[in-house]
């Protein structure tokens, strides 16, 4: 059995072609700086068939799909349906830069193989176990009550993954430890994980929520959006595109790759050195917000691409974080290479076996 998991980001597609059996990576590759999405998946069936590691596309018995936002609906992975396509479609205000990519390459899978399996799996469902003072927030109940207005989370495979690996690599079971994850990459974001589960996250209703980004505003004072409507007549869309693709490091800097702002750096750029202090200091206000409502913190995870590269930002991240963390917590701070689509394989083969 030939599992092909695709995960589409806002402007990347990574594929892997997994051994269903054991898990062993067949194949992989990535498609960046993408603009036409179903063209890209196009381009990974050729690729694949260049490879051949496949001698047809009916070699491949399951595809297993990232899908950032599940809402309410999704609280766990499900194999796709017309019905189920539907209900992705109604989200995509909710994540605009990804569930249209998502859906994307369900329904070119489903052109190309009408006979083989599709399973979605959620970014959000690892964070439905997040409690009620955590989710909703302080405006009119009825909001939530009628139209589910309330944080979400997002990275939610990501942090499933990787808080199991530092379960493993310590000899501890997952339900007695207290983690934090920093997921810091293009899309960035902190969750605190207690015994095991997802107790609060960065993310909120959408993915713009929480930290600052490469094109991503994160937190702002939401009258700014008032202000920019009412003052500067802009459009519904002319602002959400304006928070998602325009700010963020690209709004201070002019670019969204940090290393050519770490470089940039380096040679004394002042917008660029002002990027990164504002980055800086906005994660830490939530790593410190979380080990304080955390108590005691078994351990800190670094991942995504930032996390796993950049020591710079690790460094400045950890900096003086002894004044906070108690010395008897032994508090472990790690680097653990995520592995989304390995994780979608298992929890897709786990759903075709029951």
């Amino acid at each position: 059995m030939k599992i092909l998991v695709l995960n589409s980001g806002s402007s990347s597609i990574k594929f892997k072609l997994f051994n269903g059996k054991n898990f062993k990576v067949l194949f992989e590759g990535i498609q960046e700086e993408v603009e036409d999405f179903h063209k890209s998946f196009e381009n990974i069936f050729t690729v694949l068939l260049k490879s051949k590691i496949i001698k047809k596309l009916e070699d491949i018995s399951i595809v297993g799909h990232r899908v950032v936002h599940g809402g309410e609906k999704f609280s766990k992975p499900v194999i796709v349906t017309n019905k189920v396509i539907k209900e992705m479609e109604k989200l995509i205000d909710l994540a605009p830069l990804h569930n249209p990519s998502n859906i994307d390459g369900i329904k070119t899978i489903e052109a190309k193989l009408p006979n083989v399996m599709q399973v979605a799996v959620f970014d959000t469902a690892f964070h439905h176990t997040i409690p009620k003072r955590n989710f909703l927030y302080p405006i009119p109940i009825a909001y939530y009550d009628k139209y589910k207005i309330r944080k979400y989370g997002f990275h939610g495979t990501s942090v499933a993954y990787v808080v199991k690996e530092f379960a493993k690599e310590f000899n501890k079971k997952l339900k007695n430890l207290n983690l934090i994850v920093l997921h810091i990459g293009n899309g960035a974001s902190v969750t605190a994980i207690k015994k095991g589960n997802s107790f609060d996250t960065s993310m909120g209703f959408t993915p713009l929520e929480g930290l600052m980004m490469g094109t991503r505003s994160g937190d702002i004072d939401p009258s700014i959006v008032l202000y920019l409507q009412q003052n500067l007549n802009l459009k519904v869309n002319e602002i959400n595109n304006l928070l998602n693709k325009e700010s963020g490091f690209k709004g201070i800097c002019g670019k969204s790759d940090l290393r050519e702002i770490l470089d940039d750096c380096k040679s004394g750029d002042e917008s660029s050195k002002l990027a990164v202090d504002m980055y800086v200091d906005r994660i830490r206000k939530y790593l410190v917000n979380y080990i304080l409502k955390l108590k005691k913190v078994d351990g800190i995870i670094f991942t995504g691409g930032i996390g796993e590269n950049s020591s710079i930002i690790r460094d400045k991240v950890c900096e003086d974080l002894s004044y906070i963390l108690k010395e008897e917590n032994k508090t472990k701070i790690v680097v653990i290479k995520t592995d989304e689509e390995k994780s979608i394989a298992i929890q897709t083969s786990r759903l075709i076996k029951r």
